[in-house]
């Protein structure tokens, strides 16, 4: 096997993070001690200038599906519109079709359909299906823009003046082609403009896109009204119930980032679930179904239910980012990074009624250790089950299959006269090919973290080989296209490049990270 060397860690990176990064390089702390602390968080918090609402007491919403026009054919319109997420006040959003999140798409596996996307945003948009083997065309690259009307081509910015020769830039409207050839599972879709993801999908720019199959229906897991879809978000408002959020430039036309204190990225102080702060759902005492995604900017979340008498519910995982596993694990706690979706099933039959669930994030303090709660209501038959084999279908890709082993670090690092976020020591340029790999080639991926990095992969999954040069966590199991890298730590992947030719991304998924340049593209041969 050949290997690959994109950059490599040194103590200083590691540590030469600022007082922002709370690794404390400055006051001399050695390296193990400062791995030792594996700070929960990476980012600062923004606190909210209004009132919040006590927990458990708003219903959680469940967005609305998406009906097709035709066969096979959807419309979205990006738009400007305002809710009421804290009770009394009206926020101010950028939606898709006017909720936050968007409505959730629905299809099947191997049935094509098509998106018709219309920007009357003020600014630019690109939109990914995050998870989706999708064709280059369609997979939303950052400068892919879709422009609102009377905006000029001429002013059209990639990232800090760089200029895209391959960009592939509409007018008002886009349509994206998604062949769905893959594994039934919870996608979702988002911004994805160059610079400015971050406070894109902070105003609202998120929605659900589920994959079906048969053989996943003839399962017998819990089904209809008990299977939720759970978007799981952290937020902070202004004095005037808006959104809360550090730009450098508000209007988002012009100057990427943030200030100094959010470099490392930005929390809120307030949860929402499916745009709901810290909502309340009532169940039948009966297995659910939860299909979570964390589509925080930054924010990482150790997820426990826990009954209020102190017992804690098992969370029995079925599936990971991309679909079923091949048997079910069980968890106490599931750690979630941004981006990552579990899907689990959690039985409240042994709850007495009138009892309540809480959904908890043992990483988060105050207001922020609440998520959401379940309320026992009432007593029914339940026929669904967990059966011990879920699927036969994941790959078996071995070390001995791979053409080659590359290495990147994830590390803070100096671009242009300023901060950045740099994979392999470069920031991201959209002009430059950083890998190449064939089509059908299996290669294994060392990933090394100075901070937390969720890493995403576009185009195609991958199976976790080792943490720190160990066996995976038991939530590393199956398919992802989105694994946490903690505080220091080395994590090996294992892929096979197939689906399509073309130009792709692999980038940190703390959406400030990717925003100040830790990207870098992959090219399909």
């Amino acid at each position: 096997m050949r290997e690959h060397t994109a950059g490599g860690m040194t103590r200083r990176g590691m540590l030469g993070i600022g007082g922002a990064l709370g690794l404390m390089a400055a006051t001399g702390l050695s390296a193990s001690a400062a791995l030792a602390r594996r700070p929960s968080i990476t980012g600062a918090e923004l606190r909210s200038a209004v009132p919040l609402p006590p927990p458990f007491q708003v219903p959680l919403p469940i967005p609305s599906l998406l009906k097709p026009v035709s066969a096979d054919r959807y419309e979205i319109t990006q738009r400007e519109a305002s809710a009421e997420i804290l009770p009394g006040l009206k926020t101010p959003l950028w939606t898709y079709e006017g909720t936050f999140p968007g409505p959730t798409i629905e299809s099947r596996r191997g049935r094509p359909i098509t998106v018709t996307h219309r920007n009357e945003l003020p600014v630019p948009t690109v939109v990914h299906l995050h998870g989706g083997r999708t064709p280059a065309a369609s997979d939303g690259y950052p400068t892919d823009l879709v422009l609102p009307e009377g905006w000029p081509r001429a002013t059209v910015h990639h990232g800090h003046g760089m200029h895209d020769p391959r960009a592939v830039v509409t007018q008002l409207t886009r349509d994206y082609t998604f062949p769905l050839d893959q594994r039934p599972t919870l996608l979702w879709y988002h911004d994805h403009r160059m610079d400015f993801t971050a406070p894109a999908i902070w105003r609202g720019l998120a929605g659900l896109h589920i994959v079906r199959d048969g053989a996943e229906d003839s399962l017998g897991l819990p089904a209809g009204r008990r299977e939720l879809p759970l978007m799981i978000v952290d937020r902070a408002f202004a004095a005037d119930g808006s959104l809360d959020y550090p730009a450098l430039d508000p209007t988002l036309r012009e100057r990427p980032g943030v200030p100094e204190p959010y470099l490392a990225g930005v929390l809120g102080d307030v949860i929402l679930v499916n745009g709901a702060p810290w909502p309340v759902h009532e169940a039948d005492a009966a297995r659910y179904r939860l299909r979570i995604l964390n589509a925080s900017n930054a924010r990482h979340y150790e997820l426990e239910a826990v009954t209020d008498d102190g017992r804690r519910l098992d969370l029995v995982q079925i599936g990971a980012d991309q679909g079923l596993l091949a048997t079910p694990v069980t968890h106490r706690l599931l750690p979630i990074a941004p981006a990552e979706r579990y899907d689990v099933v959690v039985d409240f039959s042994g709850v007495p009624v009138g009892s309540r669930v809480r959904l908890l994030n043992r990483l988060g303090s105050g207001r922020t250790r609440d998520v959401m709660a379940f309320v026992v209501a009432r007593k029914a038959a339940d026929d669904s089950r967990i059966p011990p084999i879920l699927s036969t279908d994941l790959p078996t890709w071995r070390r001995t299959d791979a053409v080659g082993v590359r290495e990147f670090a994830f590390r803070t690092g100096r671009m242009r006269g300023g901060h950045g976020w740099l994979i392999g020591g470069q920031p991201f340029d959209p002009a430059r090919s950083d890998v190449t790999t064939r089509l059908g080639d299996v290669e294994v991926w060392r990933l090394i973290a100075d901070v937390h990095h969720p890493v995403h992969l576009h185009l195609v999954g991958f199976r976790v080989l080792s943490r720190r040069g160990r066996p995976p966590l038991p939530h590393d199991a199956g398919l992802k296209d989105t694994v946490s890298l903690r505080p220091g730590e080395a994590v090996e992947i294992i892929t096979r490049f197939d689906g399509y030719r073309g130009r792709y991304l692999f980038h940190c998924h703390n959406a400030e990270h990717e925003d100040m340049a830790m990207m870098a593209n992959l090219e399909i041969v």
